[in-house]
């Protein structure tokens, strides 16, 4: 049970004002959508993209070793902060 609110918490707190979490505020703020429509498309939206990454990490996890994974993941993590800076100054 602590993995599962491990993995929770972190994923919670990783999602708290992200993109995908501004985009459904602005659906739910238009009167034209309901409420429930908005709450029902963004949980589905959420699970299939889940459902996607559980299943690729298997199957990652299956022909790498842990080790080559997280240093994927992480060199992931940095070219997207690196182009994220860049496209800050190149605005700016």
């Amino acid at each position: 049970m602590t993995a599962f609110f491990t993995i929770f918490f972190s994923i919670f707190l990783a999602e708290l004002g992200d993109k995908t979490q501004l985009a459904t505020v602005l659906y739910a703020s238009n009167s034209e959508h309901s409420k429930l429509l908005v709450f029902g498309g963004a949980t589905a939206a959420l699970a299939t993209s889940t459902a996607l990454a559980v299943f690729l990490g298997a199957a990652a996890e299956r022909h790498l070793t842990m080790a080559p994974l997280k240093l994927i993941a992480g060199l992931g993590f940095l070219i997207i902060g690196a182009l994220m800076i860049a496209e800050h100054f190149r605005a700016a």
